[in-house]
């Protein structure tokens, strides 16, 4: 309140771009998932169409170190770069450089224990300030872009790969 009699107007304006929120809950516990994630990212992650070589790439590999590279190698060696690690905690979390987008962007993955074998894997993709009105609309790997949903629609059958292949694994020395 002003001191002077008058009340000021206070305005809240909403994020003209906010970051895409996408989570879900697997049966396994936080490392089995985060090493889930990481290592065999090439196996269960779906190259086609979330990737630059789509049926051409053989594998996706994480650096595991800040400062390491996130990258796809196609079947005749070509190297695609992901992004590159910016915070490096595991199995809590990863913050990435997203190359994947026109111009660079961020996604950082939580993964968070809530028992002993339940885990809440968490995305936020942002830093879309940095793109145009166009580069939002434009499509991506899905029709829409950015401003359609597709980040979305995307973030969402991600991490439902993620779980399947978290579900049809069993975490190293459980005996099955």
């Amino acid at each position: 309140m002003a001191t002077d009699g008058q009340a000021r107007a206070y305005t809240v304006t909403a994020l003209r771009r906010p970051p895409v929120r996408q989570s879900t809950v697997v049966r396994s516990d936080v490392g089995h998932t985060f090493d889930t994630f990481v290592r065999t990212i090439g196996v269960w992650w779906p190259v086609t169409p979330f990737s630059a070589g789509r049926d051409r790439v053989r594998d996706v590999t994480f650096e595991r170190r800040l400062g390491g590279r996130v990258y796809e190698t196609w079947a005749d060696g070509t190297k695609v770069d992901w992004g590159t690690l910016r915070v490096w905690e595991p199995p809590e979390r990863f913050v990435m450089s997203w190359r994947m987008t026109s111009v660079a962007t961020e996604v950082e993955l939580r993964f968070t224990a809530l028992g002993p074998a339940l885990t809440r894997v968490t995305v936020e993709h942002r830093g879309w300030e940095a793109l145009t009105d166009e580069q939002l609309a434009a499509d991506c790997a899905l029709p829409g872009g950015y401003a359609g949903g597709s980040f979305d629609r995307g973030w969402t059958r991600i991490l439902g790969c993620l779980a399947a292949a978290v579900g049809d694994s069993s975490p190293p020395g459980d005996g099955s």
